[in-house]
């Protein structure tokens, strides 16, 4: 494939439709042909990701949103589990709690940012308070219209400290949704799963696809770039998330650590 971060991002100041994008888009790829690479492309990333953790440069934070059963879980144990826990840090955002509550809304994120050397995951994020917050009505319009923009500055301000940011849209369709929802009520190991809230959001599909565009649209930056990921296919979505990650960490262009000054020629005894 050429660049997969080009193909996927949503450029600084476009005006993005979700509907022009194909949540069963597969790029041509087969099933066979995705496992293959991801199984390359993990070596790559783990080799990356222990780069990152020896050269102590830069920061990495990976935001994953999406409707529920868009497959965030996934990509955090498919595509990120194999790497390194000791440099790598999973965060996943709930319903804050009542002392979260009692401070701005970045607060929780702020204790969750990756140090220079980390890789944080975040399954859900700060966009939850454009999203959740305004869908379901939970603050007044003016307070989350003006979140756009403390985001986008937030997220400029760890840019500049050496956190690189990537967020992924998890797209997946309406009828995929249907099918993995039913498919968690006819196992009895994914019953802890579903949750009723699932279907309350889904009545609502129309509002939150409006709220994840203008969240796409707004706070797409260079800084920090938002993708739009076909989640249809769990196997499509490994890849192209795999490709990302593999192509943002290279473009660090890291080089590993000398050897410790006075450590030349040194012989082991």
């Amino acid at each position: 494939m050429a660049s997969t971060k080009k193909q996927f991002r949503v450029k600084p100041g476009e005006k993005v439709s979700l509907a022009d994008h194909d949540p069963a888009d597969t790029g041509g790829v087969t099933k066979k042909q995705a496992s293959e690479m991801v199984a390359e492309l993990q070596g790559r990333l783990n080799e990356l990701q222990e780069l990152l953790y020896a050269t102590e440069k830069y920061g990495l934070l990976v935001v994953l949103q999406g409707m529920d059963t868009s497959g965030k879980d996934g990509v955090i144990k498919h595509v990120v589990g194999t790497f390194n826990p000791q440099g790598c840090q999973v965060t996943a955002f709930k319903v804050p709690s009542s002392e979260e509550l009692a401070h701005d809304f970045l607060w929780r994120i702020h204790k969750a940012i990756p140090g220079r050397g980390q890789v944080g995951i975040f399954n859900r994020s700060h966009y939850e308070d454009v999203l959740v917050v305004r869908v379901e009505g939970l603050v007044p319009e003016p307070v989350w219209r003006e979140r756009y923009e403390a985001i986008s500055e937030f997220e400029e301000a760890l840019a500049e400290s050496g956190v690189v940011v990537v967020k992924f849209f998890l797209h997946i369709s309406k009828k995929e949704q249907r099918k993995r929802l039913e498919e968690r009520l006819a196992d009895r190991r994914e019953y802890w799963k579903f949750r009723l809230g699932d279907l309350k959001a889904r009545a609502k599909w129309d509002e939150y696809m409006a709220a994840y565009e203008d969240a796409l649209n707004r706070c797409s930056t260079e800084h920090a770039p938002w993708y739009i990921i076909p989640a249809d296919r769990k196997w499509y979505r490994n890849l192209v998330i795999s490709q990302i990650l593999a192509e943002t960490l290279e473009a660090l262009d890291m080089e590993w650590p000398p050897l410790e000054p006075g450590a030349e020629g040194i012989k082991i005894e």
